[in-house]
C-alpha cells in the first residue's frame, strides 16, 4: 500500500471515486509516510492526530462519488501563511504560534470545496521571507535528497512533502521564487501563475503586486489539477482574470514544432553556478529536440532588481505597520533579514515608489515586445544547487558577493516583476545528486500554453520520477 502514496493525484482521486481505494486507506498510507519521514524532514507542522484525519477521510467516503470535486479525498497541508479554519496561522513567527484562524482563506475554501482534506500546514520561513525554510518556532525543514541541505523556500515544507511522498499535491505562494525555488531544490513542479489568475491572500491590489498563490506537485498534470481548483475569477480582486479554473483541468499534448524559445543561463547580468548553468542549458536543448527554435536571447532585465527591492519592501511595510499597532515589540522576535526588509519598506519615499513603478512599466513593455516574437523564455529556477541548511542565505556565487538575502534569487525575482506565468520543472541532478530545476516563462496571461510546453518537456525527460534515497532507507 505504500505505493499508493506515489500514484499521481489524478489516479488517487479516480481510485477513490470508483471505490477501488477508500479515502481512509489513502489517509492511513499518508500518515504512515508522515510518521516515517516527517521527523527527519520537518516539512509538515501542526498536524491533526491520525484519528481526526481518518475521520475526515471516512466522511469523504460517505459522500456520493459522482457529486464530488476534482480533489476528492486528497490529503493536503496548506502553506502556513494561509488561514485554515481551526488551525494556527503562524507564518513561522513565535508570537503567532497560537493565532487560530476563524475562517478559511479564499484559496483554502476553494480547495476544500473541491474535496481536499486539510490535515495540517506546511512549514515556511519566518513571514515567508527568504528561499530557505527555517524559523524559530518549528525549526528548519530539510531536503529529502540530502538532509544537510535546504529544500528552498518559502514553500519549502510543501516541496519536501511532495518529494518524499507525504502529499501528492500542495499549494504554495511566490513573491520572488517561493514556488519555483523549492520545486527546483526538491525535483518537483512549482507553478507561479499570472498575477490575477488566483485570488490574492493579502497585500496590495494594484501597486506592488508581486506575490501570487500557485500549485505544486510531482508532475505538470497534477499541478494543473490543483491549479484548476485554485484559479478562476474573484471579483474583489481588481486584477482578476476572467477565465474559469476548469480551463486548466485537461492539458492536451502540444507540438513544439515551430515555436521560438529564448534561453539564458544568467539573464546576462547575474552569476550562476557553473553546474546549474550546464544542466539548464542541456535541459533547454530538449526543447530544441522537440522542434522548437532555441536562441540565446532574453529581454533587458537590468532594472528588475531595483524594482523588485522597492516594491517588495513596500508590500512588507503594510505588514510592518500592522505589527507596530498590534505587536509593538515584534522586532525582538523577528529574524534580522525580516526586520531589515520591513524597515526598508517603512522608510521608502514617494520618489522611490514612483520611480519603481515607472521602471516597471518600461520593463513590462520590453518583455511584451520580446514575447511578440517568442513563445517562451527558459532559464534556471535558482542560481545555485541546494545549499547547506546551516546557512541563512547564499552570500556569494562564483566569488561574487550577494548584497542582500534576496539577490541570489535574481533569476526568479526578475521574472516576478513582470507578472508573467512561470514554472519550474525538474532539469537534472548535480554530480552529488542534488536537484536542479529549469524555469520556463510564458507569454502575458499565457498560463495554459506554458503548462503545455512544460508537460511536453516533462514527457521527454522523465527526470521528476527519480525519488530521494530517504524514501527507501527509512
Amino acid at each position: 500500500m505504500e505505493e499508493l502514496n506515489w500514484l499521481s493525484a489524478r489516479t488517487q482521486v479516480d481510485l477513490i471515486k470508483s471505490r477501488q481505494v477508500s479515502a481512509v486507506e489513502l489517509m492511513n498510507c499518508t500518515y504512515d509516510q508522515i510518521e516515517r519521514l516527517n521527523p527527519a524532514l520537518n516539512a509538515l507542522v501542526n498536524l491533526l492526530p491520525r484519528e481526526a484525519a481518518v475521520a475526515l477521510a471516512s466522511a469523504a467516503d460517505a459522500r456520493d462519488p459522482q457529486n464530488c470535486g476534482p480533489l476528492h479525498g486528497l490529503p493536503m497541508a496548506p502553506k502556513d501563511l494561509l488561514d485554515l479554519q481551526g488551525f494556527p496561522t503562524t507564518a513561522g513567527f513565535v508570537p503567532y504560534a497560537d493565532r487560530i484562524a476563524q475562517d478559511d482563506s479564499v484559496l483554502i475554501a476553494r480547495q476544500r470545496s473541491a474535496g481536499a482534506l486539510a490535515i495540517g500546514k506546511s512549514n515556511v520561513p519566518e513571514f515567508g521571507l527568504g528561499s530557505h525554510t527555517f524559523n524559530a518556532l518549528f525549526g528548519a525543514t530539510h531536503n529529502p535528497y540530502d538532509l544537510e541541505k535546504t529544500p528552498g523556500g518559502s514553500s519549502g515544507g510543501a516541496a519536501a512533502a511532495l518529494a518524499s511522498g507525504m502529499l501528492s499535491v500542495a499549494d504554495g505562494s511566490d513573491m520572488g521564487g517561493s514556488l519555483r525555488n523549492p520545486a527546483s531544490f526538491c525535483n518537483v513542479v512549482g507553478f507561479r501563475p499570472s498575477i490575477g489568475r488566483v485570488p490574492p491572500n493579502q497585500g496590495f491590489g494594484w501597486f506592488g503586486r508581486l506575490s501570487t498563490a500557485g500549485a505544486m506537485a510531482r508532475s505538470v498534470a497534477d499541478t494543473a489539477l490543483l491549479f484548476s481548483v485554485q484559479a478562476g475569477p474573484y471579483p474583489p480582486d481588481p486584477l482578476t482574470l476572467p477565465e474559469s479554473g476548469e480551463l486548466f483541468l485537461d492539458l492536451p499534448a502540444t507540438d513544439l514544432q515551430g515555436m521560438k524559445i529564448g534561453f539564458t543561463a544568467d539573464l546576462k547580468l547575474v552569476p550562476v553556478d557553473s553546474e546549474v548553468a550546464a544542466i539548464c542549458e542541456s535541459a533547454a536543448g530538449v526543447l530544441a529536440e522537440l522542434g522548437a527554435e532555441l536562441t540565446d536571447e532574453c529581454p533587458d532585465f537590468s532594472t528588475a532588481m531595483e524594482i523588485f527591492h522597492t516594491q517588495r519592501a513596500a508590500s512588507l511595510a503594510v505588514m510592518g505597520r500592522l505589527m507596530e499597532q498590534t505587536l509593538p515589540n515584534w522586532r525582538e522576535s523577528a529574524k534580522d533579514t525580516a526586520v531589515w526588509n520591513i524597515e526598508k519598506g517603512m522608510a521608502l519615499t514617494a520618489d522611490e515608489l514612483l520611480r519603481s513603478e515607472l521602471l516597471r512599466i518600461d520593463l513590462y513593455q520590453r518583455v511584451c515586445h520580446f514575447f511578440e516574437r517568442y513563445d517562451a523564455l527558459v532559464l534556471p529556477a535558482a542560481q545555485v544547487p541546494p545549499f547547506d541548511s546551516n546557512l541563512d542565505w547564499v552570500k556569494e556565487i562564483n566569488g561574487q558577493p550577494m548584497a542582500t538575502y534576496i539577490d541570489w534569487m535574481t533569476v526568479c525575482c526578475a521574472i516576478s516583476v513582470t507578472g508573467l506565468p512561470a514554472i519550474s520543472v525538474p532539469a537534472g541532478f548535480t554530480g552529488t545528486g542534488l536537484p536542479v530545476g529549469l524555469q520556463i516563462v510564458g507569454k502575458p496571461h499565457g498560463d495554459f500554453k506554458l503548462l503545455q510546453i512544460a508537460q511536453a518537456y516533462e514527457a521527454a525527460t522523465q527526470i521528476g520520477v527519480r525519488r530521494p534515497a530517504i524514501v527507501d532507507k527509512n
